[in-house]
């Protein structure tokens, strides 16, 4: 019977361990702005942090149209990567894509979006200051903004869990395995 729990316990292992060297990749950790989130402001950078040192790190941010939103060259500071922009962005939803070499050798890419929804504009209007006849008429500039809230609201955030889910599963499911077939074993040699 023990040599039946060794056969499924080595097949299992056998199953799951390929597996693992997904993990040595550099998951992204965090975005700014989130990851499929919807910000109430044009954001001026887009910052991306992950989880080890960057290495042969490129990036683009493309706006609604699919052209490149004209961001600067990504600053690289160890873990952190950030794109600025000159001008605010417009209202849609942009694309973020980056390029970088794992510790092992592979190129990991992946690409994200944001959407930006009303960005702060400033109009400048004339009103009469008041209605009583006067020699020159009092205007007063009125600055407006289509901005309510300056937080970015994200829609959901799947970027939290990275590869530590998948090993905290493939933990559980062998957990889960070995008690099975413990109370297998434990059942028939109770029985004869």
């Amino acid at each position: 019977m023990t040599k039946r729990l060794l056969i499924v316990l080595a097949a299992m292992v056998a199953v799951l361990v390929p597996a693992a060297p997904a993990f040595a990749h550099n998951p992204l950790v965090e975005a700014v702005p989130a990851k499929n989130s919807t910000v109430k402001t044009a954001p001026a950078a887009v910052k991306l942090t992950f989880l080890e040192k960057l290495n042969g790190f490129k990036v683009t941010v493309t706006g609604p149209d699919g052209a490149a939103a004209g961001g600067s060259e990504p600053k690289v500071s160890g873990k952190t990567a950030e794109v600025t922009f000159a001008d605010p962005l417009g209202n849609g939803k942009y694309t973020v894509a980056y390029q970088l070499t794992a510790d092992d050798g592979d190129v990991v890419k992946g690409s994200y979006t944001f959407t930006v929804d009303a960005p702060v504009t400033a109009t400048i209007s004339a009103e009469p200051a008041s209605e009583a006849p006067t020699s020159a008429p009092a205007t007063v500039a009125t600055l407006a903004t289509t901005q309510a809230a300056t937080a970015a609201e994200p829609a959901s955030d799947d970027s939290g869990s990275g590869p530590w889910l998948g090993l905290i599963a493939g933990i559980g499911i062998l957990v889960l395995a070995g008690a099975a077939i413990f109370v297998f074993v434990r059942r028939r040699n109770a029985t004869k």
